[in-house]
């Protein structure tokens, strides 16, 4: 149950979709003056290294957010989705949601802020820590996570930052824990619902939670990062998810972000070679209605820059 660790895959292409989105979010929802109340239901450790073990063994991060910052010998045009000779090329600058993304890791990395080199970018931000970025002083951050080794590490995390009451961390089962938060005080929440899906039953868990979270509160923010992998429970997820959005009358968004193609391939010896997760998604219940411009603009960036091999793509549908 407790042999998932995002450390391996922290900076990887699914953590740009997803802390893209996290932050265009953020952004949009503490811009109003009544208090918000964030609740992350599977938060990991908070911060991750880059230049750690763990990175380093999965190298998904060289293929994620490093990509971001390309050899500026090889300039490509972003915006064209075409690559031009190094002498009539003009770098594209990143569209905002991805720039605010980028900016979000220099607060974290003062060296790699001030050289622009991605050499000195060391410390990846979780999304506890891009959630906390954003709060004020009324707004209140609650975070959940059930693996032990994780969670003794984000607590620690937590406490560096110095942020009293405003950030609670606990050993809580997130899918079960959420229902005793909703509806908040407030009456403004966004949930954020990204487990590791290490388990089949993660994709019913992820439905029924969202389906007593919505009923409960109608008009929280609800976020929910998922694979797109070849098994049936990842594919019925998002559809089952835009079910309970139509359902209760409330509009949805859903980013699908591909980087390469999920087929298996074999290797010169005749050995198959696992693809590795080629695809994530977040869908989003009750958006704010700049998301879709947001991703709109980061979305084809994201294809040009992580993109693997010809299948890379992405989609963004919505209704309601």
């Amino acid at each position: 149950m407790f042999s998932y660790r995002h450390a391996f895959h922290a900076g990887n292409h699914a953590d740009v979709l997803k802390h893209t989105t996290l932050i265009a979010l953020m952004k949009y929802l503490t811009q109003k003056d009544a208090a918000l109340t964030v609740i992350d239901t599977h938060a990991g450790a908070g911060l991750y290294r880059l230049d750690g073990d763990y990175t380093e063994t999965s190298g998904e991060a060289k293929d994620g957010v490093f990509r971001l910052f390309p050899d500026p010998k090889a300039v490509v045009e972003v915006v064209a989705g075409k690559k031009a000779s190094a002498k009539t090329a003009v770098k594209a600058p990143l569209a905002p949601a991805l720039q605010a993304y980028v900016d979000a890791l220099k607060a974290l990395n003062p060296q790699f802020a001030g050289t622009g080199d991605p050499a000195h970018l060391k410390i990846y931000p979780g999304s506890p820590f891009l959630e906390q970025q954003f709060l004020s002083g009324r707004d209140k951050l609650k975070l959940f996570e059930l693996h032990p080794t994780d969670y003794k590490s984000l607590a620690g995390n937590i406490e560096q930052l110095g942020v009293g009451r405003q950030v609670t961390v606990a050993r809580e089962d997130g899918f079960e824990v959420l229902k005793t938060f909703l509806p908040p005080p407030a009456r403004r929440a966004m949930v954020l619902c990204d487990p590791s899906y290490e388990m089949k039953s993660d994709y019913a868990r992820v439905s029924a939670c969202m389906a007593d979270a919505v009923k409960r509160f109608a008009t929280g923010t609800y976020v929910v990062w998922y694979p797109v992998i070849p098994r049936p429970e990842a594919h019925d997820l998002p559809r089952k998810l835009k079910t309970i959005a139509t359902r209760e009358g409330r509009s949805w968004l859903n980013a699908v972000l591909t980087v390469k193609s999920s087929k298996l391939t074999t290797d010169e010896e005749g050995e198959v070679v696992r693809p590795g997760l080629p695809a994530s998604g977040m869908f989003v219940i009750n958006p704010p209605h700049t998301l879709k411009a947001d991703l709109q603009a980061a979305l084809p960036q994201m294809v040009e820059l992580l993109g693997q091999d010809r299948n890379a793509s992405f989609s963004l549908t919505h209704g309601g």
